[in-house]
């Protein structure tokens, strides 16, 4: 989701003639048990902060009617709106936190294994002490980022990590914050649903160009039946999923108050069809999600074995959580935590065109170029937003210094991945920013002083 959840009150009203009344309280407790569940057990966080600092910052005015209990013994976190609506998430070992629903398929009795200790490191990654950045001009650049000024929207940045030429040269963290926290990228979920799948494309056992097939398709005539991967993955899928941020759209619904995520989108209806119309929904990931799911087979426990195996285990990403619903489809669009060293990984898988720091292909030859492609003439490709096929924020980001072939995986907090090929250069943000801009500006200013810096 890419805006708050915070609306008016008459906005309450007008939408309760479309959706159900309980909608926002049940996605206000839903995700405030979730977030806080994730953030207490997935990254040792402070429960208080994170719902001051984070479900607040989403919630906006609706988060003084919520309340939260955790539960550290059972290590699940219990939420409520108004006293009238109620959310359960528990955390499993391994597999993040879920919201609780009577028929969630049950998650393995065992967390997955571990990075082995001999898997292969990114040369300038060994574990050790924060790096803190030689060049002056650097370290400027990443104080912007950090400092909060008066008058201006609070960014509560927790990390910032800058690699070049995979060995990384400059990292900061936020108190309480260190190298092995692992953190939430909501969106920047989407670049990793983009790399599971180039996997099982290189593999010979998806095509992006193939229709998706889903069940709920299959009637004669369904314009969806012809809705195909790369439709899902480029958001121009046609259908009528809207994510507006509003606790009341369908993806707030799908993402914090049902239990077959998947399920609910693929039941949406269409509004244009498939390949004409651009709209970001992560009612697409999702879809696209339990495909990948069920090619790779095995449940979640299959699932999570494959990207270790597949991508994070070759790239020495050793702290990575995946989550999923109830039914057991990965939320590739949002729930992904990792530490901002392995989303530096991940970042130089696509720096090095998919190929592993051992020289492995992870990736299809040609993968990447295709991800950061733009679509239907929008700055988004394939799970990344790009400098790439014009348009005005592509347009400011490139007078502010941020190369034309550079392109990022963004969440809706400000956390971001930004991959820049022609300078070699890998910087990873996370934060819990607020809007209009989530601190991207200063953002910039670090790639453009990152850059003149390197040259």
């Amino acid at each position: 989701m890419r805006s708050v959840l915070g609306i008016s009150l008459c906005g309450l009203v007008a939408a309760g003639l479309f959706f159900r009344p309980d909608q926002l309280g049940r996605v206000a407790a839903g995700l405030t048990a979730h977030t806080i569940c994730s953030a207490v057990f997935v990254s040792g966080l402070d429960a208080e902060e994170t719902f001051r600092e984070h479900v607040r910052t989403v919630l906006g005015p609706w988060a003084r009617v919520v309340r939260y209990r955790v539960d550290r013994e059972a290590k699940a976190v219990e939420a409520s709106f108004a006293g009238l609506f109620r959310a359960r998430a528990r955390f499993t070992p391994g597999y993040g936190a879920r919201l609780d629903y009577p028929d969630n398929e049950a998650l393995p009795a065992t967390a997955p294994v571990a990075v082995a200790a001999s898997a292969p490191e990114a040369e300038g990654f060994a574990p050790g002490t924060v790096v803190s950045a030689a060049n002056p001009e650097i370290a400027k650049a990443i104080e912007r980022v950090f400092a909060e000024r008066a008058g201006e929207p609070s960014k509560r940045v927790k990390a910032v990590a800058i690699a070049k030429d995979g060995r990384l040269v400059a990292e900061r963290y936020a108190p309480g914050i260190g190298i092995e926290t692992p953190l939430m990228g909501y969106s920047v979920a989407k670049s990793f649903t983009n790399a599971l799948l180039g996997v099982l494309v290189r593999q010979g056992r998806l095509a992006v160009e193939q229709r998706v097939g889903a069940p709920e398709w299959s009637a004669a005539g369904d314009p969806r039946g012809s809705v195909t991967i790369e439709d899902l993955l480029r958001m121009r899928s046609g259908i009528d999923a809207e994510e507006r941020g509003s606790g009341l759209d369908p993806v707030a619904r799908m993402e914090f108050a049902e239990v077959d995520m998947a399920g609910f989108a693929a039941r949406r209806p269409h509004k244009h069809p498939p390949g004409q119309e651009w709209e970001y929904t992560s009612a697409n990931t999702l879809i696209l999600n339990r495909l990948i799911g069920q090619t790779i087979g095995g449940g979640i426990a299959g699932q999570r074995e494959f990207a270790q195996r597949e991508l994070f285990a070759p790239l020495g990403m050793r702290g990575v959580t995946l989550e999923f619903d109830g039914r057991g489809t990965f939320v590739g669009s949002t729930f992904v935590y990792a530490t901002a060293r392995d989303y530096a990984r991940f970042g130089e898988l696509y720096r090095r065109d998919g190929i592993a720091p051992d020289g492995r292909r992870i990736l299809p030859e040609g993968w990447v170029e295709w991800s950061r492609r733009a679509t239907l003439g929008v700055a988004y490709g394939a799970g990344f937003w790009t400098n790439d096929g014009g348009g005005s924020y592509a347009k400011r980001r490139i007078a502010g210094g941020f190369p034309a072939d550079g392109f990022f995986a963004s969440g809706f907090l400000g956390e971001r991945i930004y991959i820049i090929p022609s300078e070699r250069l890998v910087i990873v943000r996370l934060g819990y920013s607020d809007p209009p801009d989530f601190g991207i500006a200063d953002d910039i200013q670090l790639i453009d002083a990152t850059v003149r810096a390197a040259r």
